[in-house]
């Protein structure tokens, strides 16, 4: 959004950039909300990249460049990783419990 208001000279047009990137947010939020919910490692892979982010903005802060492509690369080996441990999960039988032998006491 910031980047339509940033390139665009028209009005109308950042007008338009920016409903049409919430409509595309407001849609996806809830099939991406389900699938971190689904699966917990995406949650800690998201929270490590803000980690990451976040101790690359500290060294920004004390002159200590760290290149952005050593960043991405480390992002994007992550995803890599963790689409190979989603698919190698899924390819396994699903776990089926037995039935529950406990019964409540009776009164």
């Amino acid at each position: 959004m910031i980047t339509a208001v940033g390139m665009a000279k028209e009005v109308s047009i950042m007008i338009a950039a920016i409903v049409i990137a919430v409509g595309i947010m407001m849609l996806a939020s809830r099939p991406l909300g389900d699938f971190v919910e689904r699966h917990p490692t995406i949650k800690m892979l998201a929270l490590s990249f803000l980690l990451l982010i976040g101790m690359a903005l500290i060294a920004e802060g004390l002159d200590q460049h760290i290149p952005k492509g050593y960043i991405y690369f480390a992002m994007g080996f992550s995803v890599f990783v963790e689409m190979l441990n989603l698919r190698a999960r899924g390819a396994g039988k699903p776990v089926h419990l037995h039935p529950s032998e406990w019964k409540p006491p009776q009164k």
